[in-house]
């Protein structure tokens, strides 16, 4: 299973921006997906992430109300869009990806998840 991120770039002071990450898997419907974010010298923090049946998302509270995520199956696709993007949204932005049964919890903790993309750079400048 390979994930596929991209979406980053340069952007200023409330601007917008949508991640995308294609998972290539023939179970994709299957997976919880979530973002990760990580800053040079800190540890990868949860951002954001979805059940499999994209009925439930749940998000940091530093993102809460700005950003979005989704899934599209078809495309197998997990998208986050970023709003209203500050400074410290700066940082190295990982998909990542796990199949689950349907009655598991969101999970927060990036080694919880089984795959990994490999980060697309964000970088929000004042």
């Amino acid at each position: 299973v390979q994930l596929q991120a991209s979406g980053g770039g340069l952007v200023q002071v409330g601007d917008s921006l949508r991640l995308s990450c294609v998972v290539s898997s023939r179970t994709f419907s299957r997976y919880a997906l979530a973002w990760f974010r990580q800053t040079p010298g800190n540890e990868r923090e949860f951002v954001a992430a979805i059940t499999r049946s994209g009925g439930s998302t749940e998000y940091s509270d530093s993102v809460k109300g700005r950003f979005t995520i989704s899934r599209d199956n078809a495309k197998k696709t997990v998208y986050l869009q970023m709003n209203s993007l500050k400074p410290e949204d700066t940082a190295v932005y990982y998909c990542a990806a796990r199949d689950t049964i349907l009655t598991m919890p969101i999970l927060k903790r990036y080694d919880d998840y089984t795959y990994h993309g490999q980060g697309t750079l964000v970088t929000v400048s004042s």
